[in-house]
């Protein structure tokens, strides 16, 4: 039975010997701290800037470098039915107006 998979090895996997190959970038740990506590370190490139805030991978919440004032968690806006999106466009008054032009046109295609 032939079979196409390399023996010993797994996807994603480096180099067996990696100081004779090549030297690996430079890098650099940067903690991050949520509003409940948890820290997470990522590992970044020594030539690129971290992100401002990360995900917490335990709660979800954002992540910020400074443990004394971690970010805030993002204010998630409640449903909204049709209904309260038309009030937003329309005042009490527009709204009665299109009503009555609407029954208008209803008792006039009784007749």
């Amino acid at each position: 039975m032939a079979s196409n998979a390399i023996k010993g090895s797994r996807v994603g996997a480096g180099p067996v010997r990696l100081s004779e190959r090549s030297e690996p970038a430079p890098r650099r740990h940067i903690t991050y701290w949520c509003a409940n506590g948890h820290s997470v370190r990522p590992c970044f490139a020594m030539d690129v800037p971290p992100p401002e805030t990360w995900d917490c991978p335990h709660c979800g919440l954002p992540c910020g470098p400074d443990r004394d004032a971690p970010p805030t968690a993002p204010h998630a806006e409640p449903y909204k039915t049709h209904f309260a999106y038309v009030r937003e466009r329309r005042s009490d008054a527009e709204g009665a107006k299109l009503l009555d032009e609407a029954l208008a046109e209803l008792r006039a295609r009784r007749r």
